[in-house]
């Protein structure tokens, strides 16, 4: 007898492209049919067939302190009394914004949107106004959604154009968008130097999660910082994955760097869709009405989004200790599978920052997007179905950051621990 998971993606596949309406969910790169998910709590996700599995994936990051957590699911109940959507402003979105404003140095002025992309989308545009520029550099590997200015491919060699990453996206697009190497800055500075006076921004995520979470090199982001300010370009953190994930101010939080603007998406919303993007005010009020820069949207501050996103705001800030409990999280389980690949004999690197890391199969370590293909996505297959089959979701592709919650305590942990060496022995014989 075939599973309900099964059964609803061959019913899926006939609807909706693919299956699924997000390429990662598809299975692809591990083997398999994706499991439909029927409910989440805590630390578990509960398929359609009764199975729960220790969940690493968090959504893809939002769910800092577990799925459906009370405070939060509460908070969305009270306000669902007081209707869906207004199409008109409402209290909540004044009072989310003045909390991110509070939290984030960085940011004086913030417009909400209802996506991660919609809000690289609308930042890159904001900078190209304030510069009067046209060309942005982003790094390769780094992942800022799927508009068409992101979706570009590195040319044959670092000075060179772009080329589009998928069909749609045209060549004069492309010749906007210029792509550089994670943790190099000469790569950047070359970019610079072969494109004068004409880069709008540098857009990066500060930590990737997008490549597999890859962690920068002390003096990198420093480096761009200072690229960007000796070239009058902006700097822009995207950090829709890592804002209020990796501290109550997000990465930049854990430096001394300030960026231009920053993106923002995942945690604000607490699980419900939503996006931002903020910065200096004289930037932020180039954005229609106050100024020329239009960008809108009629769902922008949706009262249930702007609810659920002020309960998990006021959680970090009446918790500030959840970082260092997960960090602690984060080192025990990266320090025991980095124990287990040593005790078995095989290649494999991990990278680990707070609540995020990344197994990869590679005998190299990974700083960059070369580094992580080399990676043996087979081997990260068959780990990933018998991780699985051992109750532990995790993001279906090698090349995407695991997500640790405050829900997962100790017997979480040595669960997941046991899991993976049984998965990591599965490994040997492929």
């Amino acid at each position: 007898m075939g599973s309900l998971s099964a059964s609803y993606f061959e019913r899926a596949q006939e609807v909706i492209p693919g299956g699924v309406n997000s390429p990662v969910r598809a299975f692809k790169s591990v083997g398999g049919s994706p499991l439909f998910i029927q409910s989440a709590k805590g630390a578990y996700l509960k398929d359609v067939d009764g199975k729960e599995y220790i969940d690493l994936i968090g959504s893809w990051g939002p769910m800092l302190f577990g799925q459906a957590h009370p405070s939060i699911e509460n908070a969305v109940r009270e306000a669902l009394s007081n209707g869906f959507s207004f199409g008109a402003p409402s209290y909540n979105e004044v009072l989310i914004a003045e909390k991110i404003v509070s939290m984030i140095p960085s940011i004086e002025k913030v417009r909400l949107v209802n996506s991660g992309t919609e809000a690289t989308m609308a930042a890159i545009r904001l900078a190209r106004a304030y510069t009067n520029r046209d060309k942005i550099i982003k790094f390769e590997g780094c992942y800022h959604g799927h508009g068409d200015s992101f979706l570009i491919a590195a040319g044959s060699g670092v000075a060179t154009l772009g080329t589009p990453d998928s069909p749609g996206v045209t060549v004069s697009t492309a010749k906007d968008t210029l792509t550089a190497i994670y943790n190099d800055l000469a790569s950047l500075e070359l970019l610079f130097k072969a494109n004068p006076n004409s880069i709008s921004a540098v857009i990066l995520e500060p930590v990737v999660g997008n490549m597999g979470l890859v962690i920068p090199e002390p003096g990198f982001i420093e480096g761009i910082q200072q690229l960007c300010q000796t070239h009058g370009s902006l700097l822009i953190f995207d950090e829709v994955m890592t804002g209020f994930r990796l501290s109550s101010s997000g990465y930049q939080g854990l430096t001394q760097i300030q960026p231009d603007l920053t993106t923002l998406g995942k945690i604000i919303g607490g699980g419900l869709p939503v996006g931002a993007y903020g910065g200096k005010a004289e930037i932020m009020n180039m954005i229609a009405p106050a100024g020329p820069v239009y960008q809108a949207g009629t769902l922008s501050g949706n009262p249930l989004a702007t609810t659920a996103g002020l309960a998990m705001l006021n959680l970090i800030t009446n918790h500030p200790e959840v970082y260092q409990a997960l960090n602690q999280k984060g080192e025990f389980l990266a320090e025991g599978i980095r124990q287990q690949l040593k005790d078995l004999q095989i290649d494999g690197f991990v990278n680990q920052i707070g609540s995020m890391f990344t197994l990869f199969f590679t005998n190299i370590a990974v700083k960059n997007f070369s580094d992580a293909k080399t990676s043996d996505t087979a081997k990260f297959g068959v780990y990933f179905r018998e991780m699985l089959n051992q109750g532990v979701y995790l993001p279906p592709s090698q090349f995407e950051s695991w997500f640790l919650s405050a829900a997962l305590d100790q017997s979480h942990l040595d669960h997941i621990l046991k899991a993976s060496r049984i998965a990591l022995e599965k490994t040997l014989g492929a």
